[in-house]
């Protein structure tokens, strides 16, 4: 009978037994040792240097602006093919022919929701998405819907959509709403986390 099995016999194999052992302890030593900081215990705030660029703000403007019309087209398109499916000529007609006052209220009750639910549910519309800019609060964490809702309801303020480019590059929707537009990768360096995928 041998004292030791036959896997130890050879160098190469005790030296890895040693190797995964030393591992072990190794990783026990360095997971007890370590600290692990919450986040909600780290002061953070937002400072000009993460802010959104004046052009990153208004290629978001210009580009929530088209989406909102596309979905518009996109319902009305939607209505009269219906109309048309179903022999509806009613429909059909309300939808060719509406009025400029209803087609106004229709496109801002698309924008409220458009803003709305996508800066809501996300942090940022799908315009933010393709300048990688998103939407946070003083302290960095996600605004709550009371603040979004003062977000998207000041967006009604006549030429609001403008106030970005003059002053700092806060409009008037986001100084109501206490909320900035950062840059979505320096935030989340800055932080030290990921925040935001």
């Amino acid at each position: 009978m041998e004292l030791f099995p036959a896997f130890l016999h050879s160098k190469y194999n005790i030296v890895k037994i040693i190797h995964y052992i030393w591992g072990i302890i190794a990783t026990k030593i360095f997971f007890k040792n370590i600290k692990i900081l919450k986040m909600e215990n780290i002061k953070f705030t937002i400072t000009e240097d993460l802010w959104a660029t004046r052009g990153q703000r208004f290629l978001n403007c210009i580009l929530d602006l088209l989406i909102v019309h596309t979905i518009l087209i996109s319902i009305a398109t939607t209505v009269v093919i219906i109309g048309d499916i179903t022999n509806n000529s009613d429909l059909s007609s309300w939808a060719e022919s509406t009025t400029t006052l209803e087609r106004l209220f229709f496109w801002v009750v698309i924008l409220f929701l458009y803003y709305f639910l996508t800066e809501t549910y996300f942090s940022r519309t799908f315009a933010k998405y393709f300048t990688k800019t998103i939407v946070v609060t003083k302290d960095g964490s996600r605004p709550n819907k009371r603040m979004i809702s003062i977000r998207t309801l000041s967006r009604f303020i006549p030429l609001e959509f403008l106030t970005f480019l003059w002053g700092d590059f806060r409009g008037l929707h986001d100084l109501f709403s206490d909320t900035y537009v950062v840059r979505k990768h320096e935030f989340n360096e800055k932080k030290g986390v990921v925040v935001f995928p």
